[in-house]
């Protein structure tokens, strides 16, 4: 099977428009996930004023938007939060491997989920990121001490992320358990695991190149805060649209 490199350039947009289409929130040619699913947005490859403004719309006042790989840089104004260097890395050459001892987890666990990222940080995980695919943990004496599980999903590939180990529980090797399960999941589906880490982590990024992942970009996951005059010229301009719709106006 010929596997497209192309739709990792931006995985969210590849995802929003095929596997998670039935989360996609859309303004215009913006198109985001669910708040309280992933802070995930996409802008279109050639964004003007117009997609900025659909931006700030769809965050709201004071809203903070992710936008992961290469987007340009926004209008005069708006407030860059956040600017990570990151890498992409992709495993074609990681067959995965089944474990018999990991557990399903579902919206019944998030709780637990959330207090070991709160724990761990392993990056954005949100009350309903659950259901971005499947989530798998590991548990010691009935406690959730360990889970990886699936994010974006663009077409033949799944991406790999959350993977997280309560500090106690280092050095057992936990964390290669669970991306080797994740990724036996992908490839059953016929599908190839990738993955994201922050360039800084470089323990984390040494743990995926040993099980075969391989670098294919670097990149950047930037975060930017949206004007609160932007969002009011925005309301100012529905506004007048109502007004002029009204049938006495």
């Amino acid at each position: 099977m010929t596997i497209s490199f192309a739709v990792l350039d931006d995985p969210v947009r590849a995802s929003l428009l095929g596997a998670h289409a039935h989360l996609a929130e859309r303004r215009g040619r913006v198109l985001r996930y669910p708040p309280d699913v992933a802070p995930f947005l996409s802008m279109p490859p050639d964004p003007g004023p117009a997609d900025w403004d659909d931006v700030a719309a769809l965050a709201g006042p004071g809203g903070k938007v992710s936008l992961p790989g290469a987007v340009a840089a926004p209008p005069a104004g708006w407030e860059e939060v956040a600017n990570i260097p990151g890498v992409q890395l992709t495993g074609e050459l990681v067959p995965g491997a089944y474990d018999t001892d990991v557990v399903r987890l579902g919206p019944a666990d998030v709780p637990e989920m959330l207090d070991l990222v709160e724990r761990t940080k392993p990056g954005p995980f949100l009350p309903r990121t659950v259901e971005l695919g499947v989530y798998l943990g590991l548990r010691f004496g009935g406690v959730l001490v360990a889970m990886a599980g699936e994010r974006l999903h663009p077409p033949g590939w799944t991406e790999i992320s959350a993977v997280c180990t309560d500090p106690a529980y280092h050095g057992r090797g936990l964390a290669t358990r669970l991306v080797l399960a994740v990724a036996a999941g992908i490839r059953g589906r016929g599908e190839t695991p990738f993955l994201h880490a922050s360039a800084a982590n470089v323990g984390a990024i040494r743990l995926y190149e040993r099980l075969g992942f391989r670098l294919r970009r670097t990149t950047n996951f930037r975060t930017v805060g949206v004007p609160a005059r932007i969002v009011e010229r925005a309301a100012l301009t529905l506004a007048t649209a109502g007004e002029a719709d009204r049938p006495d106006a």
